[in-house]
């Protein structure tokens, strides 16, 4: 197996597991993505999962994208059907309703920066090195990183990146936002937990409305953008989380959260 999915303490694990390949993205790694994802899926409709980790395993990396060999002498229909799957298993990875956290360390190019990207965060450790290579091969990113890493480092600085086929480091990653936080060397599991510990004390209602308002409306303009958070800010006073948050905070008591 290509994937490990390990669930323990309301966290779900997904590490990649292929590390004499740098744990490059194959087309049965993505279809095995997919899968476990759909399980995750589960779990989190169970209650048994608010949290997601994506590590690498060994040392070398977290994710060095494509395994080339797969991709040689395809036919432009193949092409098609093989990215419009790519871009699938990723947005469906940003679109769970917990935070996902994805820990780099080591490599993070092509498929693998892209499958970071789809992620709610990224922590990077001093190994980390991250890029878009496919300008060298002469091809173009096709599972996200040109929609996604603009959103996050601005317009410029994605095209300096794509085009150049440049690899980024660690410091330069956080500086300019395309890592959420770079830090100590460490084991990259327990790296996610402790950055995902202080999300998942908060209502599952209120962390999925707040990020659906911030990843909706950066893709419109600021007066529809200010309707999509009007619209969830009124719906999260009406969940029973929401409720019970304003009756702890007046009656001076944490808030038991029960996710609804």
């Amino acid at each position: 197996m290509a994937l490990q999915l390990t669930i323990a303490d309301k966290i779900a694990h997904i590490q990649l597991n292929r590390p004499a390949a740098l744990n490059a993205l194959s087309f049965a790694t993505l279809r095995e993505i997919d899968e476990t994802i759909a399980k995750v899926e589960q779990e989190i409709e169970a209650g048994n999962v608010r949290g997601v980790i994506f590590t690498g395993a060994g040392e070398k990396a977290f994710c060095a994208g494509a395994d080339i060999t797969e991709l040689l002498n395809r036919s432009l229909m193949e092409e098609s059907v093989a990215t419009r799957f790519g871009q699938g298993v990723m947005t469906r990875i940003s679109e769970l309703r917990v935070p996902t956290v994805a820990v780099i360390h080591g490599y993070a190019f092509g498929g693998g920066l892209e499958l970071a990207l789809s992620c709610t965060f990224r922590v990077a450790t001093p190994k980390a090195k991250v890029g878009l290579p496919e300008i060298k091969l002469g091809l173009v990113p096709g599972y996200g990183g040109t929609q996604r890493l603009p959103r996050l480092v601005g317009e410029g600085r994605a095209l300096d990146i794509i085009l150049s086929g440049r690899t980024v480091e660690a410091d330069e990653a956080e500086r300019i936002g395309l890592v959420t936080r770079k830090v100590d060397d460490g084991d990259p599991l327990a790296i996610g937990k402790t950055f995902l510990a202080p999300y998942l004390k908060f209502g599952l209602p209120a962390l999925e409305l707040a990020r659906q308002a911030v990843t909706r409306g950066m893709q419109t303009s600021l007066v529809e953008g200010l309707r999509i958070e009007r619209d969830l800010s009124t719906l999260s006073f009406e969940t029973d989380d929401g409720q019970e948050g304003m009756k702890a905070f007046l009656e001076k008591r944490p808030a038991q959260f029960r996710d609804r």
